[in-house]
């Protein structure tokens, strides 16, 4: 059996998978704030806890919010800043006492879990999209994950945001250092943070939208800049890679008029008949399991 993590921002979920393909044991536990030591010991904790509920020993596949470098073995570009410089593969090795452990990045995770058996299955080119407290890709071409030479392909949060209108330059400061980064416009927390300065108070994402929808002005607003600026950057992607879909995962994809709004406005973007783009942009069919059944996936049956 295998079990597969998503060690996110704010929640660590863990996952038991039969070689059947069938769930046998989860657990979700919150993501420590104070230490990376405390974050590589909750992990831990939560793999040893799945084990002793199926009661067998298991591969073990861990999506995280990074990358490891092929040139240190460190982990480099997690938002989840604490990992950042840290041999998490080893570290995590250590902690359970074992070499069966393989780690990847959890939008690639997501994006092999989608094209697999979800919403981008039998399509020959995927980008799996995290809209949530960062933001974040992957690739999958003919049900293989892109890694790249530096581990970073689908890194499109980190590319700044496309044809920026007057009163988005320079942008804000993204933790990477740069300013405007699609991830400092685009994430739940900016979004969230947008509307907060605007209305005077504060609402999550999907409440923002909500109120959208009912004709809320202010959310209205902030609802149709966001709109526009993630077709402004999903189009970039599009003239890059030329997918067959692209499926939204995090908290954001649980947003229903993204997959109306969005297609509508990436025409006047991409480099394409305007009438004509097939590209697809869906939801996820796995939901808020799809980085965790990918990360079990690491490990073939």
């Amino acid at each position: 059996m295998r079990i597969g993590i998503d060690l996110g921002g704010t929640k660590i979920e863990g996952l038991v998978l039969g070689d059947d393909g069938a769930e046998r044991a989860r657990l979700r536990v919150p993501t420590p704030q104070d230490s990376y030591e405390a974050t590589v010991e909750a992990v831990a904790g939560v793999v040893r806890e799945l084990e002793t509920r199926v009661g067998v020993r298991c591969r073990v596949g861990i999506g995280h919010p990074g990358a490891l470098s092929p040139a240190t073995g460190l982990v480099k570009n997690a938002n989840s800043t604490r990992l950042n410089g840290r041999p998490l593969d080893v570290d995590l090795k250590q902690a359970l006492g074992r070499d069966d452990v393989r780690l990847s990045n959890d939008a690639n995770c997501f994006a092999v879990s989608e094209a697999a058996d979800g919403a981008g299955a039998g399509a020959p080119i995927v980008f799996g999209v995290i809209l949530g407290t960062g933001v974040g890709g992957g690739i999958v071409i003919d049900g293989k994950p892109l890694v790249g030479a530096q581990a970073i392909a689908g890194e499109w949060g980190h590319n700044a945001l496309p044809l920026p209108r007057d009163d988005e330059r320079p942008g804000p400061q993204c933790y990477c250092g740069r300013k405007g980064c699609v991830e400092s416009w685009l994430s739940g927390p900016a979004f969230q943070g947008q509307y907060a300065s605007a209305a005077g108070h504060e609402l999550r994402a999907t409440d923002i939208a909500d109120a959208a929808a009912t004709g809320e002005k202010v959310a209205m607003e902030c609802f149709a800049r966001y709109c526009d600026r993630l077709a402004r950057s999903l189009a970039n992607v599009v003239n890059l890679l030329d997918p067959h879909v692209i499926v939204l995962g995090g908290g954001l994809s649980k947003i229903p008029q993204l997959y109306e709004r969005v297609p509508q406005l990436w025409k006047d973007y991409i480099f394409s008949e305007r009438d004509s783009i097939a590209t697809q942009l869906r939801p996820p069919q796995h939901g808020d399991s799809s980085g965790v059944r990918g990360a079990a996936w690491l490990w073939p049956v």
